[in-house]
């Protein structure tokens, strides 16, 4: 082993660390002065011994769940694929500690993270043991009394730091803290984690919204999950996408955290020589088992005795990680040397010390621990009613705040409203003027179907991915985020489509009575909310914008040509009679056409033919809406109205079950 360790620092010189000359005075200042904030954190009730026991994780496939599909479907490099990920992996975290799982891309240290927090585990088969002082615990358990700051941090992008901690803290405090209280809490994390300068600054999404820094944004997520002074820390990846002082930023944080007597423990890529020298505790993993767990100076003893000590010019991170990478060309005798190391990990004293340690006298490895099971505890911190108030102000909040897409969307609705009022201006009663009503009437319904549709996508799937996992962490309920989007975007729609067709049907010169110029208005509001619920629909279903935006010309199509403006109603085939039905063009134009022409006695009559228009009952059977054999208007108009009504509130269902089927089996 000792022939390959040098061979392979000989080919890597290259890469060799070079360490920086002195550190800023800047940086030393910083440094100082979160060492001092050490003191102003509230400590924590109840300190946490995190520990995990013979943890084996393997995935799961369709073909291991049903053997005899082995032989006759699937083929070697399937079958491969079911392999071990974690393999007997312990581990113990104390009080106070900075504990830090390491290792080269593939290594396991993420399925070890997912595994102990009961994470997107739906593709495992686990066993083991995880206990907290000595105790299994399952998600619910484990949830009230840690907290977990994912890789990715998503926000509204729109909403201050303030108000993001604003919104948290009214989900995540209970019901038994007053608003005050909170507002306290929320000041006091921001002063600890140096968010007090920037939390009037917009939250923002990099290369799209300026807003704060990744290094403000990585603290802000912590600042979410410290709300509550939780004993146990988990973090995914924290420094990912920083640069080495932000990085540096980050983890003094989080070393701060840990002196405090939380537990934190987190997982972190390659770090610098900097970052290393705050780590409490490492945890070295290859190949899903662990190479070594203990003190920096154990490590160096470690190695030292395998007769692989660091080399001077080395960072001890880069070493560490370098040989236990499995070297493309190399594989075979990479996973021997590895395999090396993790046995000799597991022989020597502190393997032996920590498996005992690790190990409980009350339980036995099992997969028991991770099976889904309905919890009688409940994840929600406060009741439906102030969960509603509270993303129902951050839904107005996004929407109130977001200046540019709603000035562009105003400006949209006012160019068309100024297109089709000047083209159709002041029409006459004769049989041009009743053709260019009836197409203006149709041109209500595309532009209410259009641009709705694309509005509420955008905004609507955009969130999804957020609230899912704020929905998983147990902040608020499916019902509660769906009622409060739907109410937060009818005000605004609502206006704009109002004053489209209000103005419209004043300068075009259609049937001058106030009761039928306002149910024109409310016949295209309930197209508007009907078509709300179809956006909503393909948002929800779908795993992108862009998907969605695609899929908008293929939903909407077919209703557009069975809506009864570009084929008459009459001459549909019957076995596409129940796509018509399903139309909100049809019934739209119906109620309209009946509510335009329906007391209109007297039409001038331009064109010298015999089947000429000459008033409104014969505009409504020649758009095949009236007849004998279809039916009295005004019943037709209330069935309209009545259909339309039907497809609002099955088009918002469907959108919910869909919502729902994806927050329950949401893994993230």
């Amino acid at each position: 082993m000792k022939e390959y360790l040098e061979s392979l620092i000989r080919s890597d010189k290259t890469d060799t660390y070079k360490a920086a000359g002195v550190i800023d005075q800047n940086l030393a200042e910083w440094k100082e002065e979160m060492e001092h904030k050490t003191n102003e954190l509230i400590p924590v009730k109840d300190p946490i011994t995190f520990s995990w026991y013979d943890i084996t994780a393997q995935s799961i496939h369709e073909e291991t769940e049903h053997p005899h599909r082995l032989m006759c479907w699937c083929s070697a490099g399937e079958r491969q694929r079911n392999k071990m990920i974690l393999k007997n992996v312990s581990g113990i975290a104390h009080p106070g500690e900075l504990f830090v799982l390491m290792g080269s891309s593939g290594a396991g240290k993420t399925t070890l993270l997912n595994c102990v927090t009961f994470r997107n585990i739906r593709s495992l088969k686990i066993t083991g043991l995880v206990r907290v002082n000595d105790t299994l615990v399952n998600q619910t358990e484990l949830a009230g009394q840690s907290a977990y700051v994912q890789q990715d941090d998503l926000f509204v992008p729109c909403l201050t730091v303030k108000e993001h901690m604003i919104f948290q803290a009214r989900l995540r405090m209970d019901s038994c803290y007053t608003y005050e209280d909170k507002l306290h809490r929320i000041e006091e994390l921001l002063n600890q984690l140096s968010l007090t300068k920037c939390q009037n600054v917009v939250i923002g999404l990099p290369g799209v919204v300026k807003g704060i820094s990744g290094g403000e944004r990585k603290r802000l997520a912590l600042a979410s999950e410290l709300l509550m002074n939780p004993s146990l820390l988990f973090c995914d990846e924290p420094t990912t996408g920083l640069d080495s002082f932000m990085a540096l930023n980050v983890m003094q944080t989080l070393k701060t955290l840990a002196a405090s007597g939380r537990t934190v423990i987190c997982t972190v890529h390659q770090p610098s020589s900097e970052l290393f020298e705050l780590f409490d505790k490492i945890c070295l993993m290859a190949e899903g088992r662990t190479a070594f767990l203990g003190t920096r100076s154990e490590a160096d003893d470690f190695f030292t005795k395998l007769k692989a000590p660091c080399p001077l010019n080395f960072s001890p991170a880069d070493y560490y990680i370098q040989i236990l990478s499995i070297i493309p060309g190399k594989e075979d005798l990479c996973k021997k040397n590895v395999n090396c190391i993790c046995d000799a990990f597991e022989r020597s004293s502190g393997g032996i010390k920590l498996r005992k340690a690790c190990r409980s006298t009350k339980y036995e490895p099992s997969g028991e621990q991770w099976e889904i099971k309905s919890s009688p505890i409940s994840p929600y911190k406060v009741g439906w009613w102030e969960q509603f108030k509270a993303v129902f102000w951050r839904c107005w909040l996004g929407i109130r705040k977001n200046k540019k897409i709603t000035r562009l969307k105003f400006l949209s609705y006012l160019s068309v409203t100024v297109l089709i009022s000047a083209l159709y201006y002041n029409q006459v009663l004769n049989t041009q003027g009743v053709r260019n009503i009836c197409g203006a009437l149709f041109l209500f319904l595309t532009n209410s179907t259009f641009k709705n549709l694309s509005g509420v996508i955008v905004t609507f799937c955009s969130e999804l991915p957020l609230f899912l996992r704020e929905h998983k962490n147990g902040m608020y309920r499916t019902d509660v985020y769906f009622l409060s989007k739907s109410l937060a975007d009818i005000p605004w729609f609502s206006f704009l489509n109002a004053m489209f067709t209000g103005t419209c049907y004043i300068f075009i010169g259609m049937n001058p009575t106030v009761p039928r110029f306002l149910t024109a208005i409310g016949i295209t509001l309930l197209v508007t909310y009907t078509v709300l619920g179809v956006g909503y629909i393909l948002s929800v279903s779908t795993p992108s914008v862009h998907i969605a935006q695609q899929l908008i010309a293929a939903t909407v199509t077919p209703f557009l040509i069975l809506g009864g403006y570009f084929l008459d109603i009459r001459s549909i085939p019957y076995y596409l009679t129940w796509l018509s039905d399903l139309s909100w063009f049809k019934w739209a134009n119906e109620a309209l056409l009946i509510n335009q022409w329906e007391n209109v006695k007297n039409i001038t009559c331009t064109d010298q033919l015999s089947d000429c228009m000459r008033n409104g009952m014969q505009v409504l059977e020649e758009y095949g809406v009236a007849g004998p054999d279809i039916g009295d208007p005004h019943s037709q108009f209330i069935v309209a109205i009545i259909m339309l009504v039907i497809l609002c509130i099955s088009s918002r269902t469907i959108a919910f079950l869909i919502l729902l089927y994806k927050a329950y089996n949401y893994d993230g």
